[in-house]
């Protein structure tokens, strides 16, 4: 099994930044065997060659708006099915993007979780806001269980 948990944002916007910065923060953590950890920043175009090598699984971490209080960490599972590559800016970073990039060019991932974090603010500057940066360490361990249950979900898949 093959998982990459890719870290993306913008660290030059704020609290963008976060998906980048909970990655660095798993870095040197014991993970399950057959998962990737890294930091893919804005490089869309990147992740999706990435996951042409093939991955059971993908679990995105990225702030996103949500309507709810800053730093709030929230797991949602996006239609991957759904996606279509169309109107993609190569600079551009968000799960629709990578993902409809990823078809277009003949790639599926089965399994996409996206870990994401409510930001305070995205505008120009370094450095994540207190309620996100406060917001990473739980983000990390929702990670691992996102991690732990796609483990569990894909040996059920497995045949005996």
């Amino acid at each position: 099994m093959n998982v990459l948990v890719a870290g993306i944002g913008n660290i030059f916007l704020g609290d963008d930044g976060f998906g980048v910065e909970v990655v660095k923060r798993m870095d040197g953590m014991s993970v399950p065997a057959g998962v990737k950890v890294a930091d893919f920043g804005i490089r869309g175009v990147h992740l999706s060659f990435e996951l042409l090598d093939g991955y059971d699984a993908l679990v995105l971490v990225d702030a996103m708006p949500m309507g709810e209080e800053p730093g709030t960490v929230a797991i949602f599972e996006p239609d991957v099915e759904s996606v279509e590559a169309n109107g993609m800016d190569a600079h551009s970073m968000n799960p629709a993007v990578v993902l409809g990039l990823l078809t277009s060019m003949g790639g599926h991932v089965p399994h996409v979780v996206v870990v994401g974090c409510e930001p305070l603010t995205v505008e120009e500057g370094i450095g994540l806001s207190e309620p996100v940066t406060a917001a990473i360490a739980p983000a990390v361990e929702t990670v691992r269980r996102v991690l732990a249950d796609i483990y569990s979900n894909l040996q059920e898949e497995l045949p005996s």
